[in-house]
């Protein structure tokens, strides 16, 4: 029987599992390396399984390869896909379109530009058999229902581009859910979004998978999203599932070291500790070291380790498994509990303000942004400003730093007020004050090696021979963790991590006293998260850095910041050092509710 057919006569054994995959194997072309290997799992209907692990782990290329799909100069190189018995990988587009759907991480890039929301769902429900006539129009205000959009004005005429983040997001999902598949694949699908936006995706996913009974793979770097929404959770790294079981057993009680790295870089969204991140790197597909591929970065290894691949063994019965030689020791002891509670810095040292802030208003043509914005930020402090989407954080930034200069008010530095714009307020102001952007992969010169990029700010602001410009360069990639090695590399030679790092010694070159981080760990995976946030500290310890952390990560901000204001359509709802612990508004209470936890509740 064709997939096609099955589909339309609804056949279902229930003896076996919606999808079944076996010793799945993904491989690059031309040498036929390794990206993903022997992924073996099962997947029931209405479940929802949570594939994590760092960037380069091959979580995305196993959730494509479900699909029959790969990126390009990868293929399958064996195994088995199985949904409903029907093998997906030699499937034609039937079965993928109408009983599998796939949810990108970026909707901005996935919608087509040029199709308003309604044409982009009548395309879908039309080449559909089931859809025709008045029934389009109904299924898709069905839809609008299903992902809370019923209520956004002129939704179906809209542009993608006219739409939030959050409401492209739902459009994706709607389009992944129009047809009523059976298993629904997404990737990433709320990375960059703030913590209620986040709330409701999450809140949708769960909603329509528990309505529909769809099976669910959820890729993300997030572990405190997948802890909220998936009933089981695989562990990746370098290619192949290290753990697989019960998302509450294996977050409380992790069976593999790497899991229990992944726990410990983690920031708390109730306790301020210091964060741990993984030393190392992950090897790359052709260069994996024999034996157990995370030997050379575990602090539990033997040398049994690097004798040969560790078999799956369970841990607690079949549901739990890992592939470690010590699963039984490391599974007794609890990543979170050994991290030691943050020091915070005193609440008043008498030190005047480096940066004041008074009665700011700006606006971008006449859209006010911001309103009667005013605070102050002593030296040696960290102060964080959150919110949702759109409530004017990055506005407030970039006014500070001169990057915007459409504003009333007064923005004061060591008592001295600032030009709007930074062309006016003269090279020391300007080195004193230095911005790190979101994304490192389009903040740094793609033309440029890491020595280049990190000396230009010196040639342009200060006047210094040839050789101290060297020395600097060095001393600011050795504080940035970056050895001499990376001088030389360009920035698609790069990890995500690295290439941040690179924009923070670029900025650190200049011995600023204010550093503006503008959501510098939003693009990375927690593991990096975690290195660059003590890195951060560190600098904030040892340097004197003065921080001012633009982000909507709330669980991050307490491992981090001193003071804590939060904004709300321009205007300030709350600042203070003690917001996350007693939140005094309506607003502030609800955005510590969204937060995912490792423990929800």
């Amino acid at each position: 029987m064709s997939a096609a057919a099955a589909s339309e006569l609804g056949v279902v054994d229930e003896a076996q599992p919606l999808l079944a995959v076996d010793r799945l194997r993904v491989v690059i072309a031309r040498s036929q390396a390794a990206v993903v290997d022997e992924a073996s799992f099962t997947l029931d209907q209405g479940e929802v399984l949570g594939l994590v692990g760092e960037s380069g782990s091959g979580k995305t290329t196993l959730a494509l390869a479900l699909l029959g799909h790969t990126r390009r100069g990868l293929e399958i190189g064996g195994g088995q896909v199985l949904f409903r018995g029907l093998d997906a990988l030699s499937a034609g587009p039937e079965l993928r379109g109408s009983q599998i759907a796939y949810v990108a991480q970026d909707p901005a890039a996935a919608l087509n530009p040029t199709l308003r929301v309604g044409t982009l769902l009548r395309e879908v429900l039309r080449a559909d058999g089931r859809f025709q006539g008045a029934a389009v129009d109904e299924r898709i205000a069905e839809l609008l229902e299903e992902v809370r959009l019923v209520g956004v004005a002129g939704v179906l005429d809209a542009l993608p581009h006219q739409l939030s983040g959050g409401q492209q997001q739902r459009v994706m999902l709607a389009l992944a859910f129009a047809r009523r598949p059976g298993l629904i694949v997404l990737d990433e699908p709320t990375t960059g979004l703030d913590v209620t936006t986040q709330r409701h995706v999450l809140d949708t996913v769960r909603t329509l998978c528990g309505q529909y009974h769809v099976g669910a793979v959820y890729v993300s770097h997030d572990l405190a999203v997948v802890a909220e929404l998936a009933d089981r959770v695989g562990v990746m790294y370098a290619g192949r599932l290290v753990e697989l079981g019960p998302t509450g057993r294996v977050f409380r009680t992790p069976a593999h070291p790497y899991t229990r790295g992944l726990l410990r870089a983690i920031p708390s969204p109730t306790r301020a500790h210091v964060l741990a991140g993984l030393e190392g790197q992950p090897p790359r597909p052709g260069a994996r070291p024999h034996g157990c591929s995370f030997t050379p970065r575990c602090e539990f290894a033997l040398a049994e380790c690097r004798a040969g691949e560790p078999a799956p063994a369970p841990v607690a019965g079949d549901a739990h498994w890992a592939r470690c030689l010590r699963a039984d020791t490391i599974v007794g002891l609890r990543p979170l509990a050994e991290l030691p509670e943050r020091e915070r810095q005193p609440e008043d040292d008498g030190e005047p303000p480096l940066l004041e802030v008074n009665s700011l208003r700006a606006a971008y043509g006449e859209r006010q942004v911001l309103t009667d914005v005013g605070f102050a930020v002593r030296p040696h402090r960290c102060l964080a400003i959150v919110g949702e989407s759109g409530a004017g954080k990055t506005t407030l930034a970039r006014c500070i730093a001169g990057l915007h200069s459409n504003w009333e008010g007064t923005i004061a530095m060591d008592g001295r007020p600032l030009s709007a714009d930074r062309r006016g307020r003269g090279r020391e102001l300007t080195r004193r004050m230095q911005y790190i952007f979101q994304n490192p992969y389009t903040s740094l010169n793609p033309r440029k090696t890491a020595e280049q990029l990190v000396e230009q700010p010196l040639r342009e602001l200060m006047s210094l021979s040839r050789a101290e410009r060297s020395e600097r360069v060095s001393d600011a990639l050795a504080e940035a963790a970056l050895s001499d090695d990376y001088r030389g590399r360009y920035p698609d030679e790069l990890s995500g991590g690295e290439r941040q790092r690179v924009a923070i010694a670029r900025a650190l070159v200049l011995e600023p006293e204010l550093l503006i981080c503008d959501e510098v760990t939003s693009a990375l995976d927690v593991s990096v998260q975690a290195a660059i946030v003590e890195l951060l500290h560190r600098l904030q310890r040892t340097r004197g850095v003065t921080l001012l952390l633009i982000t909507h990560n709330l669980a991050l901000v307490r491992s981090l910041a001193d003071d804590v204001l939060i904004l709300r359509d321009g205007r300030i709802v709350e600042h203070g050092p003690d917001v996350l612990d007693q939140p005094k508004s309506e607003y502030a209470t609800q955005l510590l509710a969204n937060v995912p936890s490792l423990t929800p509740a």
